[in-house]
């Protein structure tokens, strides 16, 4: 049983967690169910093979751009109003791709589209931890980590089944569809957690917006090293894999010739090694501390990009890219969660101001690096990826120095 700290019952509770899955797992969906199909998309809206990568890569933008606004805005107005905002402007995006005949207003509908993931990271994060105790949100918050791994996983896959009969247009339609139901069940079930009286006597009072305030809160977390350090290495360590996402299809269909269902078989290794990353964290979680699961997470994340690299120098080929993302992929879902922690308790200042800016700095270093791996031509050469990829995830050890304990950074941050 739930224990929650606002008056809410049962079937409320399991509704509203039910709705918040649902709309994460949509946001998600939007990209990964629709990567088999965006060479269809090209080909009928007439346009080059390259706005492949570059709709992810807006996509993921998108939800860089409004994640600074909604943290103070959602402590002003509340999360309830704010995340309903969020789900019908994702909704009606995802709607509207029904109907476009140009890729430019296909490529603005994807940037729209990906706003939908800073509403679920920046609104409904907070309102789970404000609606229960700890332990249950951090229980509710692993099982939003797994929906957002299970995506990728089995995204591709479902896509390529739908295909069979749905077109591409009809997809979207779809995903729009499902979440006006989501929209319903928020609209009828989530509580509103800002102004409230909870069980434990606390009341969450709404917080004045000031733009100057907020701009000198941005600008502090900004001047704080240990901050930087964490948010920049969350961006560079899920470059290669982001890059792998936004690429694949190039790289695998038009490149390497492989049917859809093969494009969406190759994606299986890569992200169930993310999915064992996390067990393992959950196993050493209770006996390691943060720092010291990251150093353990260097050796097959390390070991993955130099092979990686290594595949650029003795040929690569499918398979051997693959095991070598598979390995780095194990030490991502390793050290991932623990970086982000590090990251969100290196200020003292509101996690809500905390997390908006870790997540618009870490999702433009993925979306500005994989826009510029494929620029540079990663799309058209397997060996010019691998190299890539590889370098761009190893920036962050100069970066991860930093976190570490008895480093000039970390000492710093005790004084």
């Amino acid at each position: 049983m739930h224990r929650t700290l606002i008056n809410i019952g049962p079937r409320q509770i399991a509704v509203f967690c039910l709705a918040l899955t649902a709309f994460e797992l949509l946001t998600y969906m939007a990209s990964d169910l629709l990567m088999p199909a965006m060479l269809s998309v090209t080909a009928e809206l007439h346009a080059d093979a390259r706005h492949v990568p570059h709709a992810f890569n807006l996509y993921l933008l998108g939800g860089v751009c409004l994640q600074w606004l909604l943290g103070p805005l959602s402590d002003r107005w509340g999360r309830r109003r704010l995340l309903l905002i969020g789900c019908a402007l994702f909704g009606a995006a995802c709607a509207a791709a029904f109907f476009v005949n140009s890729i430019e207003l296909f490529n603005l509908l994807r940037l729209l589209q990906g706003m939908g993931l800073g509403f679920v990271v920046t609104v409904s994060y907070p309102a789970l931890q404000e609606v229960f105790c700890e332990a249950d949100a951090v229980r509710l918050m692993a099982l939003l980590g797994n929906v957002a791994l299970l995506s990728p996983l089995l995204g591709p896959l479902l896509g390529v089944v739908l295909l069979q009969w749905l077109s591409w247009r009809e997809l979207f339609l779809g995903l729009g569809l499902m979440t006006a139901l989501v929209w319903l069940g928020l609209y009828l079930y989530m509580p509103e957690t800002v102004g409230v009286i909870r069980r434990d006597g606390q009341r969450s009072m709404p917080t004045a917006l000031s733009w100057r305030l907020t701009a000198r809160r941005y600008r502090a977390l900004l001047g704080n090293r240990r901050f930087l350090c964490a948010s920049l290495s969350l961006g560079l360590m899920s470059l290669p894999l982001i890059a792998w996402i936004g690429l694949a299809p190039l790289l695998l269909i038009r490149l390497q010739g492989l049917s859809p269902v093969e494009y969406g078989l190759w994606q299986l290794p890569v992200f169930s090694a993310v999915i064992v990353g996390n067990l393992i964290l959950d196993r050493l979680l209770p006996t390691h501390s943060l720092p010291q699961l990251i150093q353990l997470a260097l050796w097959p994340f390390c070991l993955g990009l130099l092979a990686l690299a290594g595949c650029t120098l003795l040929g690569a080929s499918t398979v051997s890219v693959v095991a070598s993302l598979a390995l780095y992929a194990v030490g991502l879902g390793m050290s991932n969660a623990a970086v982000y922690r590090l990251a969100l308790f290196s200020s003292d200042d509101s996690k809500g101001l905390v997390s908006a800016l870790t997540g618009m700095i870490s999702i433009a270093v993925m979306g500005l690096g994989g826009s510029l791996i494929a620029v540079i031509g990663g799309g058209a050469h397997l060996g010019l990826f691998a190299l890539c990829a590889a370098a761009s995830g190893l920036m962050c050890l100069p970066l991860l120095y930093g976190l570490l304990p008895g480093t000039p950074a970390d000492s710093a941050s005790d004084q």
